[in-house]
């Protein structure tokens, strides 16, 4: 293990994009620095908003009946944030309207 160059213990860092590649090694890094992390995975592309019928089919599919807005990860960000999460790792928490409960 390499030496510890400096800590960010009691420090919480948001990392966009973090699921994979270079997003997931910074995450892991400041973890491992003794950050509180939360990664944030945008998977809504355009292109599936824009065709009707793919749009429509989708949307019949999330129990909630929308698609997520920016301010419904808001709980989640502040659940995550804080020390009610300290023992929370490695963990995927899905804010989804419930698409991946089906």
């Amino acid at each position: 293990m390499a030496a510890q160059l400096f800590s960010l213990a009691g420090r919480t860092a948001l990392v966009t994009g973090g699921a994979s590649g270079i997003g997931q090694a910074i995450a892991v890094a400041l973890a491992q620095a003794g950050a509180q992390v939360a990664i944030t995975v945008n998977r809504q592309p355009a292109a599936l908003r824009a065709d009707e019928v793919r749009h429509r089919q989708i949307l019949e599919r999330i129990p909630a009946g929308r698609w997520g807005r920016a301010q419904d990860l808001g709980g989640a960000a502040v659940f995550l944030a804080s020390d009610a999460s300290a023992y929370v790792h490695g963990q995927a928490l899905a804010v989804d309207g419930g698409w991946l409960a089906r």
